[in-house]
């Protein structure tokens, strides 16, 4: 199989030499200063490096895009009259997810009579570490391909569905989760270290380590409502003790504000389901949506 990289950054790099190691040949490589470890493997490979899109594109069954996600869809509109009939668009860049869905959709009307296949891949590991083993959520119509052309680097290849974008979006939505775990979790350690109590928290944390994820996610949705002024009150405290030894909380503010919120619409008008679909739904509605 023929592909091409766009962008030599870590991902295009990391992902080139993967192709080539499970013997594809490379076209060429799309940048406008790649390094010289690169450039140099590029020309190892017997192809070039270009600086924008061009004819040279055509010779590509397989174009893996891996720039920022600021040019990906005007990169994708300057790559899209050189593609070949029936060629493979994959998008591993960290556009957003409405973008992704209007490449897709530009592929289908813009093609002229051709076969363009837009697929979104979204990377949710760290590439610097987990090199092309990385794990990937993969969307778009032909996302069964795309995951048996990843699958042999060694890494999780998840399809997540046939629309392009749903991969960047749930990689976002789990951002929202695991940066915001990231973030107390600094508030967290950082407090218990000054109070001397680091280890004998990790005992404290056991039964949330030992329950499902989905069990607990679900359960704090639907518990938080009926308890939301309780537990400001508690984040509150906790904030206290933050400062009562030299520390700023930054987090646990925000965190308070939205139990101040929940609080003060349950009593405007008190949540009565059951129910995490119910309460998903209270909350969508009174308590992260702007109304006007």
């Amino acid at each position: 199989m023929k592909f091409a990289i766009l962008g030599g950054g870590m991902v295009g790099a990391c992902y080139m030499q993967a192709f080539l190691e499970h013997g594809h040949s490379l076209v060429g490589l799309c940048d406008l200063q790649p390094n010289a470890a690169v450039a140099d493997a590029v020309q190892a490979a017997g192809a070039q490096v270009h600086t924008a899109p061009g004819a040279w594109l055509a010779g590509a069954d397989v174009v893996v895009s891996a720039v920022f996600g600021t040019v990906a869809r005007s990169l994708f509109e300057a790559c899209l009259p050189h593609l070949q009939d029936g060629a493979l668009y994959v998008d591993m860049t960290t556009a957003d997810p409405q973008e992704m869905r209007e490449c897709a959709e530009l592929a289908e009307r813009s093609a002229q009579g051709r076969a363009v296949h837009f697929v979104d891949v979204a990377i949710t590991g760290a590439v610097n570490l987990g090199g092309k083993k990385t794990p990937l959520l993969v969307a778009g119509g032909k996302a069964g391909f795309v995951q048996e052309l990843f699958l042999p680097f060694g890494g999780s290849v998840r399809v997540v569905g046939e629309r392009p974008g749903d991969a960047a979006s749930l990689k976002l939505l789990r951002s929202i989760y695991t940066k915001g775990i990231e973030a107390l979790a600094v508030e967290c350690l950082v407090t218990a270290e000054q109070r001397g109590l680091r280890e004998p928290l990790y005992a404290v944390l056991q039964d949330i380590d030992e329950t499902p994820l989905r069990t607990l996610m679900e359960s704090m949705v639907r518990t938080h409502i009926p308890h939301s002024a309780r537990r400001r009150n508690e984040v509150a405290e906790a904030q206290q003790q933050m400062a009562r030894h030299g520390l700023t909380p930054i987090v646990l503010p925000a965190v308070e504000s939205l139990f101040a919120t929940t609080a003060q619409a349950h009593a405007a008008e008190p949540f009565t389901g059951a129910t995490t679909d119910e309460a998903i739904a209270w909350l969508g509605d009174r308590v992260l949506t702007n109304h006007p």
